[in-house]
């Protein structure tokens, strides 16, 4: 009798028993229960009915999803590549494959593709010679599944085990044997019950994560993550190695506090606040320039609060009035979020502070406090010397040009300008001894000073002060002095040379000698 013929009859009798009211129950399944073998009968991917030794091989998958995927994955164990034969059903109609199991007996696979509906059958040829209601293949199944199960737990990397209510070790997998003999006195085996390797107290409080160690007789220490989970009169434990994560969490616990130390060192008040704005860090020189207690920071404050308290001592510019600054505040963090914001703040008080803002990852916000008192006394120090200095040469008879050890023009006054026509201070580039002596020249007679005076200003060593005198272009004779100074400086010095009342007739009748007569002073 055909598939198809079966089916019909089974539809013709349901339907016989709908219509004449028969509430006998109809056996669900095509097959006889006492049927040998192991057959599948699928629509597509859903299973339509299968032989008890069917229902045993999918009720031992442990795989979740259809019916199809846990018979496919029991099947590939025994045949990789059978998604590919099935897949070729359609077009080639029947399919038979063979293979052999862990115990090396032989299975067949036989595959048919029948009026829509696909036919599987396992075969075990040593079961042909069992009863009725026993199938040898099944049973194989579950026993092999059993097998690479306990297998899997067997050699899995981590502790396992299964303890009693009273906390007896009453199974253990290979791992947790292992550490457990490793941890025993030479020359003693393990005994039963299994010993325990952790503190039970902690296991008993239920925590999954929780970290313990074990020591081994070599110093050696390992350290272990423990979940635990009740199991009928028991509890069945897992202990995950964890030195990896204890080795960076100690690695970034010594990381911070090298950089809290770091931090407390540093003569920069800096401050910290993470996205939402309110403070997670601050340094001891955020006390000791801010003037804000401890007990406030502690509390971790939102940066508006920070500034309002530094606002109450004094300790931020004070503006015309509460709701500029309090605006001004806002520019502060936007502008600081951006990493634009640098600021100095000269306080009521005298002192003198630079504010840095800059963005962090994540949407923090560091703001760094710096006590710029010292710097900024010293440079209007050194400013008013320079102004005192200009001012005091400015006042000097003598025309004054000063170089550096470079032959770069470092200094002149006003007297320089108006004999020379020439204000340095006109350009912002740095003009050296050649340039200079090029625009002398050409406002004097010629003369072998000016090649003197650049070797003299570019010269390294000891050198003797001395002078001679030129002409300029209008007639009027001018003493050139040129003295070394401190540091390799050079100071060039022009003025009217006596005699120089003469008549500008005579002068101009004279030929001019090109030879300076070289003085020294």
């Amino acid at each position: 009798m055909g598939l198809a013929a079966i089916l019909s009859a089974l539809g013709s009798i349901l339907l016989l028993s709908a219509f004449h009211g028969n509430r006998t129950p109809v056996r669900s399944s095509i097959f006889d229960e006492r049927q040998k073998g192991t057959l599948f009968l699928f629509d597509g991917e859903a299973l339509i009915d299968c032989t008890p030794g069917g229902r045993a091989v999918i009720s031992a998958s442990a795989v979740p999803g259809s019916d199809w995927a846990k018979l496919l994955v029991h099947l590939s164990v025994q045949f990789p590549e059978i998604d590919q034969h099935l897949a070729k059903l359609p077009t080639e109609g029947a399919v038979s494959l063979s293979a052999e199991d862990a115990s090396g007996q032989t299975i067949l696979l036989l595959a048919e593709y029948r009026g829509g509906l696909t036919h599987i059958t396992l075969i075990d040829p040593e079961s042909r010679g069992a009863s009725f209601g026993y199938d040898l293949l099944a049973q194989r199944s579950m026993s092999d599944d059993l097998a690479f199960l306990r297998s899997m737990v067997s050699h899995a990397p981590f502790l396992a085990w299964r303890e009693k209510e009273n906390g007896d070790v009453i199974w253990a997998n290979t791992a947790y044997l292992l550490r457990a003999g490793d941890l025993l006195p030479v020359g003693q085996d393990l005994t039963w019950p299994l010993p325990k390797l952790f503190d039970r107290t902690a296991i008993l409080q239920g925590v999954s994560g929780q970290r313990q160690k074990l020591r081994f007789p070599d110093g050696r220490v390992q350290w272990f993550e423990l979940v635990s989970m009740p199991d009928g009169d028991g509890r069945r434990i897992y202990a995950l190695p964890a030195d990896s994560a204890v080795m960076a969490e100690t690695t970034l616990r010594d990381f911070m506090q090298t950089l809290t130390k770091t931090f407390a060192h540093l003569p920069i008040g800096l401050a910290i606040f993470d996205s939402r704005r309110q403070l997670q860090l601050f340094n001891p020189a955020l006390l000791d320039l801010t003037g804000l207690p401890p007990d406030f920071l502690s509390l971790r404050p939102s940066l508006l609060s920070v500034l309002d308290a530094l606002r109450d001592r004094s300790m931020v510019p004070e503006p015309k009035d509460y709701h500029d600054w309090r605006s001004q505040i806002t520019d502060i963090e936007r502008a600081a979020a951006s990493g634009v914001y640098e600021e100095t703040w000269n306080l009521p008080g005298g002192q003198t502070y630079k504010v840095v803002g800059r963005p962090h990852p994540n949407g923090a916000l560091a703001l760094m406090i710096e006590d710029i008192s010292t710097e900024i006394t010293r440079t209007r120090r050194y400013r008013a010397d320079m102004e005192l200095g200009q001012s005091v040469i400015d006042s000097m008879d003598e025309a004054i040009a000063v170089f550096s050890e470079t032959g770069l023009l470092v200094m002149t006054n006003t007297r320089y300008a108006k004999l020379w026509e020439h204000d340095p201070t006109d350009s912002l580039a740095s003009v050296g001894i050649t340039s200079l002596t090029r625009h002398w020249r050409s406002k004097s007679a010629p003369n072998a000073l000016w090649a003197e005076a650049e070797e003299f200003v570019c010269t390294v060593g000891d050198r003797e002060t001395w002078s001679a005198d030129l002409r300029m272009l209008d007639g009027r004779l001018i003493t050139c002095r040129l003295s070394p100074l401190t540091g390799g400086a050079t100071l060039v010095g022009f003025r009217l040379a006596s005699g120089a009342a003469d008549a500008l007739a005579d002068i101009a009748d004279a030929e001019p000698d090109n030879t300076p007569e070289r003085r020294s002073a």
